[in-house]
């Protein structure tokens, strides 16, 4: 029975769970889903999702309870890692000068350059058809949302977005500059999920 652990730090903690349970189910796995920001939990888990929020505070609670460095290791061990809208700037290199002023600690697991609220205030809440290779369209919600502005050769770009990247991965682990749990579509959540069968 694999264990999935949504980082309850800040952001739509509930919806990634329920997102990410019927995922299983449709898949077919077996499976348990638990919101949690205790290091034993994160320490047993098979697979990590690091919700929204506010990147800052996120990265301050993170470190506050000894789980970043979980988080590291279990990336390290080929687990899957998945972030969205904040949660995505958290697992980036690199971020850009508005990251560098608030000092918020990445966890330095993509080789990916971020810059927060990418979209401007105009377009602080928006919704948009992407299309993900290997998963097609899906119907996307940003709220204040990063983007990827650059990208190493070891990451493949899975969407982009006003010349932005929207959807990353490099390996294991996968970055979303967008809320994919504020959607009835499991799509995202269960390409995540197939990692633990690879």
């Amino acid at each position: 029975m694999k264990l999935i652990s949504v980082i309850a730090a800040q952001g739509d903690v509930e919806e990634h769970v329920l997102m990410a349970k019927r995922a299983l189910e449709e898949l077919g796995m077996e499976g348990n889903v638990i919101a949690t920001i205790r290091k034993e939990d994160v320490a047993k888990s098979d697979a990590i999702i690091l919700p929204g929020g506010e990147s800052t505070t996120i990265s301050k609670l993170i470190h506050k309870a000894s789980i970043a460095e979980e988080i590291k290791k279990a990336a390290k061990e080929g687990k899957p890692v998945m972030g969205t809208c904040a949660g995505s700037i958290l697992l980036a290199k690199h971020g850009d000068e508005q990251i560098e002023r608030t000092k918020t600690k990445l966890l330095e697991l993509m080789d990916i350059w971020v810059k927060r609220n990418a979209f401007g205030r105009q377009r602080e809440s928006f919704q948009t058809t992407l299309n993900i290779k290997g998963i097609g369209e899906f119907e996307a919600v940003f709220i204040r949302a990063p983007a990827i502005i650059k990208a190493g050769d070891n990451v493949e770009i899975l969407a982009t977005l006003d010349d932005y990247i929207v959807a990353a991965q490099q390996d294991n682990i996968i970055a979303l500059t967008f809320h994919p749990e504020l959607t009835d579509d499991t799509k995202l959540h269960k390409y995540f999920l197939e990692l633990l069968l690879k």
